[in-house]
């Protein structure tokens, strides 16, 4: 399983949301990608809210699918 540097998205309130960077993230059998940081909690988010390179606008999303998951169990 290897591990890749990415960004992760996160939902912001009245802010929108925004890119947060310093994330590891792999992906295995199991659905979505497994997140790590050091200062968050180790989850499986899916592909969705993950890029690989650094956004030009941290401000600007990605595409939301309706009804999203946001989290995996």
């Amino acid at each position: 399983m290897e591990k890749k540097k990415a960004w992760i998205w996160f939902k912001g309130g009245q802010e929108g949301g925004y890119w947060v960077a310093g994330f590891l993230a792999s992906s295995d059998k199991q659905e979505g990608i497994l997140i790590e940081k050091a200062d968050f909690v180790k989850c499986r988010i899916p592909e969705w809210r993950v890029r690989y390179s650094e956004p030009e606008d941290e401000k600007k999303g990605p595409k939301i699918p309706d009804n999203p998951t946001w989290k995996y169990n």
